[in-house]
C-alpha cells in the first residue's frame, strides 16, 4: 500500500508543476503579446530619415567601383594566404 501512496503523490506532485508551468508560460505569451500590441498601437511614427542640412550627398560610384573593390579584396586574401601557410 506504500507504494501505490508514493506513486499517487508523485503523480499528483508533477501534475501541479506540469500546471504551474503551464499557466506561468500561457501568461507570459498573453502578456508579452499584449504588450506588443499596446507599444504598436501607441508609439510614435518614426520620423523620416531626410539628410543632414548643410551637406551634400555624394551619388553613388558607377565607375568600375567594383573592380577596384574586388582587385584590393584580392590582393588581401592572397597576402593573407602566403603568410599563414601551413
Amino acid at each position: 500500500m506504500q507504494d501505490f501512496q508514493l506513486l499517487h503523490d508523485g503523480l499528483t506532485l508533477m501534475g501541479v508543476g506540469m500546471g504551474f508551468v503551464f499557466v506561468f508560460l500561457t501568461v507570459l505569451v498573453a502578456g508579452t503579446t499584449l504588450m506588443s500590441l499596446l507599444v504598436r498601437r501607441f508609439s510614435p511614427a518614426p520620423a523620416a530619415a531626410s539628410p543632414a542640412a548643410g551637406r551634400s550627398v555624394e551619388p553613388a560610384r558607377d565607375d568600375g567601383g567594383d573592380a577596384e573593390l574586388m582587385a584590393v579584396l584580392s590582393a588581401a586574401v592572397h597576402r593573407y594566404r602566403r603568410r599563414h601557410r601551413r
